[in-house]
């Protein structure tokens, strides 16, 4: 490669690059994953469910980061299309527990299936040392990014 090349190429273009990658995957995933029936938020949330049968709505909020109200929508979006059942918890009628339905785990089988394809295209032409090297790459990045995020939250607790 032409070093004047790299030597051209700036941290702004490089983070330009990482966010049209992301937006660009985002959109086609989107794209894509209409075909389940189930909106992006909902797709998500599902998905989530899948992981941990009899889950508590509280639960599943505190393992997305989010709020259980921010999420009280797409469950019942979710319930009223059959994906998944809410249950009162015997223990505590103020819980719910969630499981996933028949419908919801076919979905949640096709978006697997989804994801599989996306990813060999996304990766297609890429040796296994280029994506070790990227992934490499992309983890000093994170670590950086960690960085400063405590720097942030440190100084916050300072004021």
């Amino acid at each position: 490669m032409n070093n004047n090349y790299i030597n051209e190429i700036t941290n702004k273009e490089i983070i330009h690059l990482l966010i049209s990658f992301a937006m660009k995957h985002r959109k086609i995933m989107q794209y894509y994953l209409e075909e389940t029936g189930v909106y992006h938020a909902q797709h998500r949330l599902l998905m989530e469910i899948s992981h941990t049968q009899n889950v508590s709505q509280k639960d599943i909020a505190s393992s997305m980061g989010i709020s259980a109200a921010t999420i009280a929508v797409s469950l019942k979006k979710l319930e009223k299309g059959g994906y998944i059942k809410k249950e009162i918890d015997e223990g505590d009628n103020r819980l719910n527990q969630i499981t996933i339905t028949e419908k919801g785990k076919k979905v949640v089988e096709q978006s697997k299936q989804i994801f599989d394809s996306t990813d060999q295209k996304v990766f297609g032409g890429f040796t296994e040392e280029e994506k070790f090297t990227l992934f490499t790459l992309l983890q000093k990045l994170e670590a950086n990014l960690i960085r400063m995020e405590d720097e942030i939250k440190y100084q916050k607790e300072r004021t």
